[in-house]
């Protein structure tokens, strides 16, 4: 059946090009998942902190390899699409950074993100999802992007606030944590918004 409204943005936008870097200021760079990386994210993955926010965990650095593969299918297949973010000199994973959820053709995808615990306070995942959300808008021409994390999640909250995700509400008992049922803030930010 055909349909009265356009897509947003073309299928095939991710698929026909290869995953690009995103410069990110402060010397960092959002650049795709290499299999070199597989160490830091099984590191990254054995934080307390990040095992309580997160339904994975990585046992063994080949199963971290085994997700950047998966990572790598997810953009040609346009349903995810995985970054690391990286010092741009020394090209050290800090964290990730994810447009997730993707559908061009309602131009809507959702974020997410983490970095490293040795990383943490530096203001990386705010500068980071600012640079992400910018070529989000400009370059592929995305509309919303949502942000959801648990209303326990205070880290993640502000850096919603700070990059200009306003919160939209609360979705109750919206996503199951290893210690039971949490509530999710859900934010947006809509094309156009002030970041």
């Amino acid at each position: 059946m055909p349909s009265k409204i356009s897509d947003v943005v073309t299928p095939g936008t991710f698929a026909r090009q290869d995953q690009p870097s995103i410069p990110v200021p402060g010397g960092l760079l959002i650049r795709p998942w290499q299999a070199a990386d597989a160490p830091a994210v099984y590191e990254a993955f054995q934080d307390p902190a990040m095992q309580r926010w997160h339904a994975r965990v990585a046992d063994s650095v080949d199963e971290a390899r085994g997700w950047i593969e998966d990572w790598g299918t997810a953009w040609s297949e346009e349903r995810d699409a995985f970054w690391a973010i990286a010092d741009a000199t020394t090209n050290a994973v800090v964290g990730r950074i994810a447009l997730r959820l993707v559908v061009l053709a309602d131009g809507r995808a959702e974020v997410a993100y983490w970095t490293m615990p040795a990383a943490r306070g530096r203001g990386i995942a705010p500068r980071a999802l600012t640079a992400l959300s910018d070529w989000a808008f400009t370059e592929v021409g995305l509309h919303r992007l949502e942000l959801t994390h648990s209303t326990a999640n205070e880290a993640s909250c502000r850096v919603a606030l700070k990059t200009g995700f306003v919160p939209e509400g609360v979705k109750r008992s919206a996503l199951l944590h290893a210690d039971g049922w949490h509530d999710m803030h859900l934010h947006a930010r809509i094309r156009g918004d002030e970041g």
